[in-house]
């Protein structure tokens, strides 16, 4: 029976050993969803809701538990770590708190003799593919709605951290959640490629790849069910010249470096204006240096392993290819002595000098490394920050707020922070543009991609 196998980057240890599901129990998975969503479908709403007040709340009472697995299984370390369960429980709770708006009915203005509405019914069986970097934040922006709005779930999350799945599902199960209406499964590529072609699913919401979501697209291909893709992001930050300084470079590099920049939505690029530019990277660099690379179950750390080797060393090869180009490299990699080639141990970077030339910045690093490059309008720093294959978000730094909201209007991403960045204001319906993706999730608009609407016309007089 084939394995799927957690190495920790911690110390390259087996930290979690689980079977990949057979084809008769995959099989079986689907028949139980399908089978307990025509109950859960007519369950009323408010007893659904209940049922996902009380699954965040045996979520969160897991806090320490689950930050602790976290760090081990992908790298957070662990002073961080929490953070992420503190977040989704946000997330679910205002999902469950809009859920009722959200999916009332929409009443047509009186026409005599007749009555007429649309009502949101739910797809039917909803697969969640989940990644590492973000296991929880990421999975809970779909599985929340689609089973608040009457689906039934399977999740799969990526081999880096299997029991984020399983403990998402212990706790809707301790809350009272029926049988069957929401499952995990631990499958290989191939396998979840299979079952996305399975007639069962009606809905797929992808987190990760480029790559990963063409083949979604692909399997999905010919069914005429609804996808939806959170891919790749090369986030810029533009600062304008009527920035707050110090809290813009305390942002953006916060933006960049959190969780060793492995966020589809951390800064990867920086433009500052040049009267800010000298300032802004002597104190961004004096920042960096502060970080402490250590492994991410000390406390004291606060960057910690990439998630694996071969992700750190496709940084590193990143860097040395700008460097050779003409790149300066401000960060000299001996004052984190854990960075080694051919381990998850990768010190921070900061790099001048840049240009859209280098794959540092258009191509995404996944790491810590951002780019700093300098402009001298408004103009020129949007023509860069559009210049991507990607448009995940975008943040701007100025005290200006009708100018930066001009330039916002132009920028070619799915959110546009003012001011803040790498946040998801479950109020705001999270999406991506180009190569970033299709379809959102959170927010009342993400109900509507998780149901159908039906329309309803009776002519009550004859």
């Amino acid at each position: 029976m084939s394995k799927l196998q957690c190495i920790s980057p911690i110390d390259g240890s087996v930290y979690v050993e689980r079977h990949l599901a057979s084809n008769p129990e995959i099989l079986a998975a689907l028949a139980r969803a399908e089978l307990a969503q025509q109950t859960w479908k007519r369950t009323p709403l408010r007893e659904r809701i209940a049922i996902g007040r009380r699954a965040i709340d045996a979520f969160a009472a897991r806090e320490s538990q689950l930050a602790e697995e976290l760090c081990w299984m992908m790298g957070r370390p662990i002073r961080y770590a929490a953070g992420e369960i503190r977040g989704f429980v946000e997330r679910a709770t205002h999902m469950a708190d809009i859920a009722e708006g959200s999916l009332a009915d929409i009443r047509l203005p009186d026409k005599p003799g007749f009555t007429r509405f649309i009502r949101r019914e739910p797809l039917g069986v909803a697969l969640v593919i989940a990644p590492w970097n973000y296991p929880y934040l990421t999975a809970v922006n779909a599985v929340m709605p689609a089973l608040l709005a009457g689906n039934a779930v399977l999740l799969k999350h990526s081999a880096q951290t299997p029991l984020c799945a399983e403990r998402m599902v212990e706790a809707f199960a301790e809350a009272g959640l029926p049988e069957g209406v929401f499952q995990y499964l631990h499958l290989s590529h191939g396998e979840t490629e299979a079952l996305i072609r399975a007639p069962t699913i009606n809905h797929v919401a992808f987190t990760g790849s480029v790559p990963g979501g063409a083949m979604v697209e692909r399997a999905a291909a010919g069914r005429f069910i609804s996808v939806g893709l959170e891919l790749g992001g090369k986030d810029p930050a533009y600062v304008r010249a009527d920035a707050d300084l110090q809290h813009a470079v305390e942002t953006a590099i916060d933006g960049a470096f959190f969780n060793s920049g492995q966020s589809c939505c951390g800064i990867e690029r920086i433009y500052v204006h040049e009267s800010l530019f000298d300032a802004f990277v002597e104190q961004a660099v004096a920042l960096v240096r502060q970080y402490k690379l250590g492994r991410s179950d000390d406390p004291q750390t606060t960057l910690g392993p990439l998630v694996r080797a071969d992700a750190a060393d496709f940084v590193r090869a990143q860097i040395a290819e700008a460097v050779e180009q003409g790149a300066r490299a401000h960060i000299d990699p001996a004052e984190f002595p854990l960075d080694a080639p051919g381990t998850p141990y990768l010190a921070p970077q900061v790099l001048t000098n840049v240009s859209h030339e280098m794959r540092v910045m258009t191509e995404e690093s996944f790491g810590p490394v951002v780019g700093i490059q300098k402009v001298a309008s408004d103009e020129e720093a949007l023509a860069l920050m559009n210049d991507s294959e990607f448009g995940l978000t975008a943040a701007i730094f100025s005290r200006d707020v009708d100018a930066a909201m001009a330039l916002a209007d132009r920028v070619e991403a799915g959110t546009v922070f003012l001011n803040r960045c790498d946040y998801l204001d479950p109020g705001l319906a999270w999406t991506g543009v180009k190569h970033s993706g299709r379809g959102c999730t959170l927010s009342r608009v993400g109900y509507e991609q998780l149901t159908r609407p039906k329309s309803f016309h009776f002519k009550t007089q004859l």
